[in-house]
């Protein structure tokens, strides 16, 4: 291989923002790759190979002995972006230490910062954003042209601070702290240009912004205008329903009517919301947050209906799933048939029945559906 040919490296990760990356397969569950005798090969094309390997012994050799930090392949790629796709600190720590440069742009855009964010790659977003990485603020399928446009609730993404982020809520959200306070985050990262995931974005969003009562989870914001697009509420850290009740085992009856009023003058709200009822038709305990006073509030909106008055509605294909939660779905949900507020009634009695009998289905051996 002569110096200097243009030379694309195969990575097990890609560029974040690489149109073929969903057409290619970017994880290799092996890491069976045969790159044959790298010896040979450019010094560049070597230490992006380290990189993504995470040999951090060889890449201080390479360096020691001249290659260049900042070598980049044909897709303008050097070996931070590889450390960074590959969430790899320690090599990305050391390419930092001798010189990398920190917001180099790929042939696509995308800067080691951004393949981080997009691999939720939390260690090296830390180590970059430290370091004075500059955030890609990257065109979302909401961008408007016109500053005027922007919706009053957007939130500036460099205010969110993902890098100590866990999945909370059935890993659907994460904690983020936004200015101090610990907040909810719903990323949309994977697809985002699909157009059935950026309508049912638009439509959350939509529905959240008409929603606001003590037992229902507050929307706080949006980040509408770069990508990763996001949905901001906040956070409750007493978790879910079905945790509580997997730890607490049977209520006293006058805790029990409490939650179950509160889950009734929630989901009462919604069905009197107008001009349109709101339609939760994801009822179940995982979906019942609880905030620091003890009191119930519902959560989780992602295929809520708006309901016309008079109106019903019918999925656009049937529903296929495999969680627990689907015990609490409706049967005319299950058969695609027309429904309408009434399933979330249905929904509502079972989490009802098994929170008022808990000690009886103890009793008698029977496993409550909020414990499998």
């Amino acid at each position: 291989m002569e110096s200097g040919m243009p030379v694309r490296f195969t990575l097990l990760k890609q560029s974040s923002l690489a149109p073929e990356r969903d057409s290619e397969s970017q994880d290799d569950a092996d890491g069976e790759h045969d790159f044959g005798d790298v010896s040979n090969i450019d010094p560049g094309l070597r230490l992006m190979f380290l990189a993504n390997e995470g040999e951090l012994e060889g890449i201080k050799e390479l360096l020691d002995s001249g290659a260049d930090v900042n070598f980049r392949d044909i897709d303008y790629r050097t070996a931070l972006h590889v450390a960074a796709c590959q969430g790899n600190h320690d090599v990305a720590k050391l390419l930092i230490d001798n010189g990398a440069q920190l917001d180099p742009k790929d042939r696509w855009g995308s800067t080691p910062l951004a393949d981080a964010t997009h691999y939720r790659s939390y260690d090296v977003i830390r180590l970059l954003e430290k370091s004075g990485a500059k955030r890609l603020i990257t065109p979302a399928p909401m961008h408007v042209q016109n500053a005027l446009e922007v919706p009053e609730y957007e939130i500036n993404p460099s205010e969110l601070d993902l890098s100590n982020s866990v999945k909370i809520t059935k890993g659907t959200f994460r904690i983020a702290s936004w200015g101090g306070t610990k907040v909810a985050v719903k990323p949309f990262w994977e697809g985002i240009a699909d157009e059935d995931k950026v309508r049912a974005f638009r439509d959350e969003l939509s529905l959240l912004q008409k929603i606001r009562h003590p037992n229902v989870v507050q929307f706080l914001g949006a980040v509408t205008q770069s990508s990763p697009m996001m949905i901001v509420t906040e956070y409750l850290p007493k978790g879910d329903l079905h945790e509580y009740l997997k730890r607490k085992g049977a209520l006293k009856p006058v805790t029990a009517l409490r939650f179950a009023m509160d889950i009734a003058r929630g989901m009462n709200y919604l069905h009197e919301h107008k001009p349109e009822a709101i339609i939760h038709r994801d009822l179940e305990p995982s979906n019942i947050l609880m905030d620091d006073s003890g009191h119930l509030k519902v959560a989780d909106f992602g295929v809520s209906k708006l309901l016309k008055v008079a109106n019903r509605v019918k999925e656009d294909m049937p529903l296929s799933c495999q969680d627990t939660s689907c015990r609490y779905v409706a049967p005319e949900v299950f058969k695609n048939e027309e429904y309408d507020t009434k399933v979330d009634v249905f929904s509502f009695a079972l989490i009802l029945q098994e929170v008022m009998d808990l000690n009886r289905l103890k009793m008698l051996g029977r496993k409550p559906f909020l414990f499998v």
